[in-house]
């Protein structure tokens, strides 16, 4: 009866230490066919990360040959590393009416704004910044200094959160993974998101009425 449209693209952003990537992992678990966007991007292998599944990582000008083919929903150079978001993956889920989680950061975010109308904006802010400093204290090993810097740039980015639709608070992580649960929720809800109604005529009905 309800024709919906493509799957919902939900754009996730926040600080460091704002609790993303756990809330997105905590999203997969709950809905296997929701698809987590993989970046591309020119900086070196981490850790225990691995290529195709944490990021793709490629050579610089293996980015920009992508950048020349129109490859990318957005990309942006972050602390002289390229980072981008692969449109024909992403597309691809949508048309099969899968949604599409892209983490990003404020940039990004509003580029995506300007291409896709219908996207979901969700901003994830720590409790309050004492919070924040603890959690990118504990999680990086860098400098103090260095330390430092990157609160000053997460401190800008909070000042950001009204260019997107919602924003949740991240005091405990199933608590705030059931907010953007509803928010997504009542997105599939949303008049916008129902392409036509296939309803019967008047006609078609009262002849239904009569004959049975």
């Amino acid at each position: 009866m309800i024709k919906k449209k493509d799957g919902c693209l939900v754009v996730i952003s926040g600080p460091s230490g704002a609790g993303k990537d756990t809330i997105c992992a905590e999203l997969l678990k709950r809905h296997k066919e929701m698809y987590l966007s993989i970046s591309m991007t020119t900086r070196n292998i981490r850790g225990s990360e691995v290529n195709g599944k944490d990021y793709y990582f490629v050579s610089e000008e293996e980015f920009i040959k992508n950048i020349n083919n129109n490859n990318f929903i957005e990309y942006a150079k972050v602390y002289d590393k390229y980072y981008g978001t692969p449109k024909s993956e992403v597309e691809n889920r949508l048309k099969q009416g899968i949604d599409v989680l892209l983490v990003i950061d404020i940039q990004g975010a509003l580029n995506i704004k300007k291409l896709y109308k219908n996207a979901i904006f969700i901003f994830i802010m720590p409790p309050d910044l004492t919070t924040l400093i603890k959690r990118l204290v504990k999680r990086n090993t860098s400098s103090k200094d260095a330390i430092l810097e990157r609160f000053k740039t997460d401190y800008k980015l909070i000042n950001e959160y009204n260019k997107y639709n919602y924003v949740v608070v991240n005091d405990n992580i199933i608590d705030a993974t059931n907010k953007v649960d509803a928010i997504l929720l009542a997105s599939k809800c949303s008049v916008d998101r129902i392409e036509s109604l296939d309803l019967q005529t008047e006609e078609e009905i009262i002849h239904e009425i009569l004959i049975s």
